[in-house]
Formats: C-alpha cells, sequence, structure tokens
C-alpha cells in the first residue's frame, strides 16, 4: 500500500514541477533576450552602406528572367503563290480529308464542286463554308491568294482554272 501512496505523490510533484521548468524557461530566455537587445534596449540603425548593399541585392534578384519586346510588321504583305498556300495552310484539312474536306488530288471529292463553277468554289474559300474557317483559317491570305489556292487544288484534281481570269 505504501507503493500506492509514492506513486500518487511523484504524480502529483510533475504536475508541479514541468509547469513550472517550462515557466522558468521562458522566464530564462526573455531576460537574456533583453539584457542581448532583441528586446527593448537600444535599436541601432544600419549604416547606409548596408542598406545601399540590402537594396542592390533586392533589385537584382526581383529582376525578370527574361523580356519581351513585341516588333513592327516590317514590309508589305508578301503575296504567295497558290502552290505554297495549299502547302502551308490548306493541306492540314485538305490533305486528309478531315470534317469532309474533298482531299487533294481525289477527282471524285472535287468532282461536284468543281461543277459549282470556280467564283463559287473562291467565294466559300473566303467567306467559309460548314465545317472549313474563312480563308482556310489564315486571315491574313489577301483574296488572290485564296483564289490562287482554289485554282491550284481544283486543277490537282482534273479542273482548268486560271486564277487570273477571276474578275477582281
Amino acid at each position: 500500500m505504501a507503493d500506492q501512496g509514492n506513486s500518487s505523490s511523484s504524480f502529483k510533484e510533475l504536475m508541479i514541477v514541468i509547469p513550472g521548468a517550462i515557466l522558468g524557461f521562458t522566464l530564462l530566455v526573455s531576460v537574456l533576450a533583453y539584457f542581448f537587445g532583441v528586446i527593448g534596449g537600444e535599436k541601432q540603425e544600419p549604416s547606409k552602406e548596408v542598406v545601399a548593399a540590402a537594396e542592390q541585392k533586392i533589385e537584382a534578384n526581383i529582376q525578370p528572367v527574361a523580356t519581351v519586346e513585341v516588333a513592327e510588321a516590317s514590309g508589305a504583305h508578301v503575296e504567295k503563290s497558290g502552290e505554297e498556300i495549299v502547302k502551308g495552310v490548306c493541306i492540314a484539312c485538305h490533305g486528309v480529308g478531315a470534317l469532309g474536306a474533298p482531299k487533294l488530288g481525289v477527282a471524285s471529292d472535287w468532282a461536284p464542286r468543281i461543277s459549282q463553277g470556280y467564283e463559287t468554289l473562291v467565294k466559300h474559300a473566303i467567306e467559309g463554308i460548314r465545317s472549313m474557317p474563312a480563308r482556310g483559317g489564315n486571315a491574313e491570305l489577301s483574296d488572290h491568294e485564296v483564289a490562287d489556292a482554289v485554282a491550284y487544288m481544283a486543277n490537282q484534281a482534273g479542273a482548268k482554272f486560271d486564277a487570273a481570269s477571276l474578275k477582281k
């Protein structure tokens, strides 16, 4: 029975000692901080050289990694041939027949369109039709370039269109 009383007494002592130790440690840290100038005491201003060096380092650290410069368009638009337009723009859809586009060089795909006439094909190519966007999706193409591209593609499928014959 003496053991039970002793363990209960040890627990009570620990309940007093632990908070006391925490309080004592906190007090010790506070006194040391006060005497070494962290809390209270006189504040020392950093020298101008130290401030300037720190500002320079901060400026260097926050500089952007790269800059973007936008240049103005240089010169006038250079017209491309129908073949260049087809190989650069039109081939993306007309090369594989995407979304029902007539395949380049396949006469059976182009026959119903060729029968509509050159002017109608050019009008559809400029304005867009069904899934095809206006100017094949390249707004920079001139009407003449689109007409040349239409003539080139239709002629690959058996038409005899002349882009120069289109009235402007």
